[in-house]
Parts: C-alpha cells; sequence; structure tokens
C-alpha cells in the first residue's frame, strides 16, 4: 500500500511537472525580431489584378438586376460607390461605360429638359448574373457553412453588418445577403443591436462539426504524424523566387513552426500576447479566414476593424509581413491585398468553388467588352444615341412613374 502511494505521488507529480514543463515551454518562446523583407511576386499578382473591376461590376449587376425598373438613372448608382472600391478619380458612369457589353446604356430627358443617363444590363450578363443566382442556390449550405464558420471565429459569435459587408464578395454571399439569405436561415442566424447601436449578425448556436480548422483537416495529408500527435501543426510555406532567407530567419521559421497550434474556434485567452505561440495562433486565425473566402484573398482593410471580435492584439496585421512564405500582400489596385500562397498553383486556384467559375466567365466578358471598345464596336453617332435616348423615355418614365423634387436636382447634376 505505501509502494503504491509512494509511486502514485511520484506519478502525479511526474503529471503535473509534466505539464507545468508544457506551459513553460509554450510562454517562454518570446517574439523574435525578425524582419523578413517584401519581395514583388508577378504570379501572385496576377492573381490580384482585375479583381477590383470584376467586384465593382459584380455589384452594380446585382444592383441593377434587383431592380423592379430593370434599368437605373445615374443618380440611382452613386450612393452604392463605397461599396466598389474604385479609385476616387473613376467616375460611375465612366467605368460603366467601359464594358458596353454588360451594361446598355440609354437616356431620358428630366423636367429642364437634361439627358439623364440611365444604365440596364446586356443579354449576356442577365445569363450570367441568373446562373450565379442558381450556383448561391444549389450551395447555399456550403456557403451557409462559411458564415457560420465566420461567425464561430469571433469572440461572441457575432459581427457588425458593416464588417460582414466588407467580406460579402469574397464569401459568396448574394449582394442582398441580409433580406433573403439570412432570413432563409433564420435558425441558424439573428439580427441584434450592438452596444454602439450598430445592427450585427449573431449565430444562435455552436456547431462542433463545423468548429475544425482546415490546417486540421488537411493534417493526415500534410502533417508528419508526430506532429498530429502532438498538435504541432506546420504550416504550408512557399517563398517567391529568388527569395533570399537567411539563416537565422531560417532557424526561426523551423522552431516556429514546431510550436504547438491552437484552433482559431477555441479561447485563446490563456496565452501570452508577446509570446510565438500567441503569434501562431493569429497566423492560424487568418489562415482560417483567408480559407473561407472564395479567391483566397482580402483586402487588408477589410480585417482591420476584427481586432476586438477576433480577440488579436494590437499591431496584428503585422503577421502578413511577418510570414511572407504562408501570405503574400500585393500592392496591386493602389491598395494591400493578402493572398493565401498555398492556395495557389502559380496563379490558378487549387480549388475552385462553382461561384469563382462563374466570375471568370464574367471576368473574360469584361475583357471581350474593353477590347471590343478599343477596336470602336461599339463606337456610335451623337444622332443614333438621341434617337435611342428619345426611344428610352416613354418607357423609363412609365417605369419610374416621374421624380420627386430630390430626384430631379439630381438628375439636374448628372
Amino acid at each position: 500500500m505505501m509502494f503504491r502511494s509512494l509511486f502514485d505521488t511520484a506519478r502525479n507529480y511526474g503529471f503535473l511537472h509534466g505539464c507545468k514543463q508544457v506551459f513553460i515551454y509554450q510562454q517562454k518562446f518570446s517574439l523574435v525580431n525578425i524582419k523578413l523583407k517584401w519581395v514583388k511576386d508577378r504570379t501572385m499578382d496576377s492573381v490580384v489584378t482585375g479583381q477590383r473591376d470584376l467586384k465593382a461590376a459584380g455589384i452594380l449587376v446585382s444592383i441593377i438586376y434587383s431592380s423592379s425598373e430593370g434599368c437605373l438613372p445615374i443618380y440611382r448608382l452613386s450612393p452604392h460607390r463605397r461599396q466598389l472600391g474604385l479609385p476616387d478619380d473613376v467616375k460611375i458612369a465612366s467605368f460603366v461605360r467601359r464594358y458596353p457589353n454588360i451594361f446598355l446604356e440609354s437616356s431620358f430627358f428630366d423636367s429642364g429638359g437634361s439627358p439623364v443617363p440611365c444604365f440596364g444590363l446586356s443579354n449576356e450578363a442577365l445569363k450570367l448574373h441568373c446562373e450565379q443566382v442558381d450556383v448561391v442556390r444549389e450551395n447555399q449550405l456550403e456557403i451557409r457553412g462559411r458564415l457560420c464558420r465566420l461567425l464561430m471565429l469571433t469572440r461572441d459569435w457575432m459581427l457588425p453588418l458593416q464588417t460582414i459587408d466588407q467580406l460579402k464578395w469574397d464569401l459568396g454571399l448574394p449582394y442582398d445577403y441580409q433580406d433573403s439569405f439570412v432570413l432563409d436561415h433564420h435558425d441558424r442566424f439573428s439580427f441584434v443591436r450592438l452596444l454602439d447601436d450598430r445592427v450585427g449578425l449573431k449565430l444562435l448556436f455552436w456547431d462542433d462539426k463545423l468548429a475544425v480548422s482546415e490546417l486540421e483537416k488537411n493534417a493526415s495529408l500534410q502533417q508528419h504524424e508526430e506532429d498530429v500527435k502532438n498538435g504541432t501543426f506546420a504550416f504550408p510555406v512557399s517563398f517567391t523566387r529568388g527569395f533570399g532567407l537567411k539563416r537565422k530567419s531560417m532557424e526561426w521559421l523551423k522552431e516556429w513552426q514546431k510550436l504547438p497550434y491552437t484552433s482559431p474556434y477555441t479561447d485563446a485567452s490563456h496565452l501570452d500576447i508577446r509570446t510565438d505561440v500567441s503569434e501562431k495562433r493569429v497566423v492560424g486565425v487568418f489562415h482560417e479566414l483567408l480559407h473561407l473566402t472564395l479567391h483566397k484573398q482580402t483586402e487588408r482593410k477589410n480585417v482591420s476593424n476584427l481586432r476586438r471580435p477576433l480577440a488579436l492584439p494590437q499591431k496584428f496585421t503585422k503577421a502578413f509581413e511577418r510570414h511572407p512564405g504562408i501570405f503574400y500582400i500585393s500592392k496591386k489596385n493602389d491598395t494591400q491585398t493578402v493572398v493565401l500562397r498555398e492556395a495557389y498553383n502559380g496563379g490558378e486556384l487549387v480549388q475552385k468553388h462553382p461561384l469563382v467559375k462563374i466570375r471568370e466567365e464574367f471576368a473574360n466578358l469584361m475583357k471581350k467588352g474593353l477590347l471590343d471598345r478599343s477596336r470602336g464596336v461599339y463606337k456610335k453617332s451623337l444622332d443614333a444615341d438621341l434617337v435611342e435616348g428619345v426611344r428610352n423615355e416613354v418607357c423609363i418614365a412609365e417605369k419610374t412613374n416621374r421624380f420627386d423634387s430630390k430626384d430631379e436636382s439630381d438628375s439636374i447634376l448628372f
């Protein structure tokens, strides 16, 4: 009995001592002052180029399609400018006219006799958009899972609608997701009033089946058996050709990869934010967030207001710069876009969502319109434009049932 008691005591002490050692091991790694230079990657830049115009055109198509008239005057499109992400020096009318095979322009005269530009959709654009609506309908459970997992990453299972709006294109949510998609899944989501008086979206219950990160899902294929057993998952890493990694940086990265992996779906309040273990958790959060997006990329500013909801430390986006082998920061389109390297093989996505394929067809249509426009295919005479405007005036006026005083003043401006 005495021997068993001593054995149990020793075993318990060893167990506790081991736990204490693990805790010390996890916490003793302070952030190493490693600075890795940014190196331009033309292949990664190519997957970002064109995304801004594609997104802006897609949003405008959704706005026009959802209108009862099917053709909107320019002043009805202008309030949506901030959503489009266009440069300040690019007017909406100028952008729309770049793609005459997508947006059909007509005009009508306001009460003061001034012509007002009005834009509808071509048959090709309508066909692709209807296909997109069908794809969303067919994949609504999968898209719902993306939105659920986004909310599950947050501390309170909740995000302001403004934050979700910034990510809805990346996540593949319908443009009017608040009025359609969320209401169709009222058993999962609920609108709530936040402390700052904004409206937020809250997840109603936790789903353990969804709380598995992509890194954990692919563990059997990408990780060593010993790492899986110890829970020290390593992130897939690849660098731009010609990227020179110093020996000190290589050794740090090798040790950093061996640190314990904290799932982005678990509570990490026990981690010291000054440690590399905490930084690995931050990297894991963004690794998962980018996997939730269709193109495995998002603009850096879209995640700038996620610090508190995701329980992240100050200057959390520095993780992108410290780990250029996991993330690539593209500076195309006058902004910074974070791309998940492992998701691409060259300039092509390894796995393409059905919505991505529709968007690629849409992008090809846009390129064709630009090329044909440069060749003068869509060039018309001034007389032809006036005749078309008069012909459409009656149709537009009947649909809009005249304008109120505010609309009349807006039409004069344009």
